[in-house]
C-alpha cells in the first residue's frame, strides 16, 4: 500500500503526541521528534500507536541545532520518497517567566532557536523536497502545519521571547504559503489558547482564576491537546483544499474582542 508520511516536531508529549497518534490513526507512517531527557514519554507514545498498521520512527533532534536537523533530514530522505505532511509543532517556553525590562538574551536566544529558527529552517529544506515531488506528481497536494499560538498576538510581558517567536511562525506561515501555492502546497496555521499541557503545569492556579473566575474565554475550560489535533484531522482530510494560509483558533474563543 503506498501510504502517506508525515514529519512531525516535538511529538512525544503534549499537542505533538496528540497529534501524531491522529495522523498515525488516519493511516500516516511518522517520523516525529523529541528531546526528551529520559526515554518514558517516547516509549508511552509508542505503546498508544502500537496497534496502528503503520511503521512508527521517534528520533532524539533539538530543531534549533543544526546538525540535528540534518540527521532528521538523513533519516526523513532515506525511509521515504516523499512527505506528505510536516507539522510544526516543538517549541518551549523561557527557562524562567520574567520581566521584559530584565529578560536575559541566553533565554531569548535559546528561545527563537528553537520556536522560530528550527522551523523555519526544516521547513525550507521539506519544502524544496516536496516541491521535486509536485513536478514529478501533479496530484502529489503536500501539507504543512504551523502550530503557533494566541501568543502570537497577545502581549505576556512575562515571557516576551516566547511571543516573538510565535509571532514569527505567523509569520512564516504566511510566506510560506505565498511561496508554496504556485506548487499545490497548501499551508496551515493552528493558534492553540490555554491548553493543558506539561508547559502550562506550573501556572494551573493563575488560569483556573481566568477561565473559571474572570471569565476570559467564551468556552468556560482548558482546551486540551485532542482539540488541536482534530483541527490537523479535518485539514489532512482535504475540507481546506482551497484555504491555504488560514489561521485556525483553537482557543474557546479566546480572539473575540468583547466589551
Amino acid at each position: 500500500m503506498n501510504r502517506k508520511n508525515a514529519i512531525i516536531t516535538g511529538g512525544s508529549s503534549g499537542i505533538g503526541r496528540a497529534i501524531t497518534n491522529l495522523v498515525a490513526s488516519k493511516g500516516y507512517n511518522v517520523i516525529f521528534t523529541h528531546y526528551d531527557k529520559n526515554d518514558d514519554l517516547v516509549n508511552e507514545t509508542l505503546n498508544l500507536l502500537k496497534d496502528f498498521d503503520v511503521e512508527i520512527t521517534p528520533i532524539k533532534a533539538n530543531s534549533a541545532i543544526k546538525e540535528d536537523r540534518e540527521r532528521l533530514f538523513d533519516l526523513i530522505f532515506q525511509k521515504f520518497d516523499k512527505v506528505d505532511l510536516l507539522v510544526n509543532n516543538a517549541g518551549i517556553a523561557p527557562p524562567k517567566r520574567m520581566d521584559i525590562l530584565e529578560t536575559t538574551e541566553e533565554s531569548f536566544d535559546l528561545v527563537l532557536d528553537v520556536n522560530l529558527k528550527g522551523p523555519y529552517f526544516i521547513t525550507q529544506r521539506i519544502a524544496n523536497q516536496m516541491v521535486e515531488n509536485t513536478k514529478k506528481d501533479s496530484n502529489f497536494s503536500p501539507i504543512i502545519i504551523n502550530i503557533s499560538s494566541i501568543s502570537s498576538w497577545t502581549s505576556s510581558t512575562s515571557r516576551g521571547e516566547y511571543c516573538i517567536s510565535k509571532a514569527g511562525i505567523s509569520m512564516m506561515t504566511k510566506l510560506f504559503a505565498d511561496r508554496l501555492a504556485e506548487y499545490g502546497i497548501t499551508v496551515f496555521e493552528i493558534q492553540p489558547g490555554i491548553i493543558k499541557t506539561n508547559m502550562t503545569s506550573s501556572v494551573v492556579e493563575k488560569y483556573d482564576n481566568l477561565i473559571y473566575n474572570e471569565g476570559i474565554l467564551l468556552q468556560k475550560r482548558w482546551g486540551y491537546p485532542e482539540d488541536i489535533a482534530k483541527i490537523v484531522g479535518s485539514i489532512i482530510s482535504g475540507n481546506f483544499s482551497y484555504s491555504t494560509g488560514q489561521v485556525f483558533y483553537v482557543d474557546g474563543g479566546f480572539h473575540i474582542r468583547r466589551l
